[in-house]
């Protein structure tokens, strides 16, 4: 255990220390991450053996999600849905849908032997995009404003809408031998969602009204209010998932309260939550690195090497192509937008979400999603770069 935790922290300590210089020369944080993990675990090295089930990774990747999602719809600026003829707008309401229906078009071409409702199970967690992947583009002021804005909303605000649209076709596909599958499918989900809801609001005012009362007394001191909204972000988590409600949508509704109730502290409390977020983060790419692909690469066939390679092109850029058809953005614009929607955390989550579901073809979508994702962090992370300055050496 003392050999797995020095290692992580060695390689954490060397990447924080270099991080300017690795991510300069196309080598960002998630795919250095999941690189350590993959050389340094059971498949190569095998000096590094993380010592986790089923159970703990899914913990962990869950908690991870739910930060994250607290923490980008905590950050959303809801303005923007408006500004730059609507970019990040179009791209949830028209984009998002059309990538679903494409992922499971292409899906059931691709895999027949699979059934319908779990195609779309599998186009449904492949769907959501990753900031953190992105962040060469997300972050970097030589893009201009309204693309990087809109990426990064779109990013922020997608898995969260993507949460319902699985569990309604989990609840189908748990139902679907009963007598009224579709009814009791929809009142299952309701009743996740409501939950969820409803726990993220009441917390997320609850600590708000409390953290007025302590502000009007000098109660509060700079260490431990970093601390107030990852707090929250768990809470609101764990406790929709001790209620029976959907532990995601609590802390994605909890998250755009918080947006709107800490306006002016909102920054600075955010701080420790993008911070800890970021720490689940790296530990849980490594171990994606070290456990989850040696695993999955056996199960990895020319099929799902074909949907995740269709899935990072023509079923994710041609809907942002439809989408944005009729705004200002030049061809190029519209396809450099269409490329920068990495899959990353969400789809990891949601495909360890699946696993407690009776799936006909579990490991097929497991391998097509690890299979995503493994292309994803490397293709994104070593183009985001060069097109970037090709843009800028581009732009008058």
């Amino acid at each position: 255990m003392y050999q797995n935790l020095a290692l992580l922290a060695a390689f954490l300590l060397t990447y924080s220390i270099f991080a300017g210089r690795f991510e300069s020369r196309l080598l960002n944080g998630p795919l250095m991450f999941m690189l350590a993990g993959l050389i340094l675990g059971p498949a190569c090295l095998g000096i590094l053996l993380p010592r986790i089930d089923k159970d703990g990774l899914r913990i962990l990747a869950e908690l991870t999600l739910a930060i994250v999602l607290f923490s980008d719809a905590a950050n959303a600026n809801l303005k923007v849905l408006r500004a730059h003829e609507g970019l990040p707008l179009r791209l949830l309401m028209i984009g998002l849908p059309l990538t679903m229906l494409g992922g499971w078009l292409v899906g059931i071409w691709i895999f027949p032997q699979v059934p319908p409702i779990e195609v779309a199970i599998l186009a449904t967690l492949l769907a959501p995009t990753d900031a953190a992947l992105g962040k060469a583009v997300v972050s970097n002021p030589k893009v201009p404003a309204s693309v990087r804005e809109g990426l990064n909303v779109e990013s922020g605000l997608n898995d969260g809408i993507c949460v319902p649209v699985l569990l309604m076709f989990l609840a189908l596909l748990v139902e679907e031998h009963t007598q009224s599958p579709l009814s009791l499918a929809v009142e299952l989900v309701i009743e996740e969602l409501g939950i969820g809801a409803v726990t993220g609001v009441a917390l997320t005012l609850g600590a708000w009204l409390l953290q007025r009362y302590s502000g009007k007394h000098h109660w509060q001191t700079p260490m431990w209010s970093q601390l107030t909204l990852p707090g929250l972000a768990i809470l609101c988590f764990a406790t929709a998932q001790a209620l029976g409600g959907s532990g995601f949508i609590a802390a994605f509704v909890g998250g755009l309260l918080a947006s709107y109730l800490f306006t002016e502290q909102k920054q600075h409390l955010l701080e420790a939550n993008e911070e800890f977020a970021s720490l689940l983060s790296v530990i849980t790419w490594v171990v994606f690195g070290a456990l989850v692909i040696p695993r999955a690469w056996s199960s990895l066939t020319l099929d799902t090497w074909l949907y995740a390679v269709l899935s990072l092109t023509v079923i994710r850029v041609l809907p942002v192509l439809i989408s944005l058809a009729g705004t200002r953005y030049d061809f190029e614009t519209r396809l450099f937008i269409g490329w920068f929607g990495p899959r990353g955390l969400a789809s990891i989550v949601f495909a360890l979400m699946i696993l407690d579901y009776p799936l006909q073809a579990s490991r097929t979508l497991i391998a097509a999603a690890v299979c995503t994702v493994l292309l994803s962090v490397l293709l994104h992370g070593l183009s985001a770069i060069p097109w970037v300055s090709r843009l800028t050496y581009r732009d008058p």
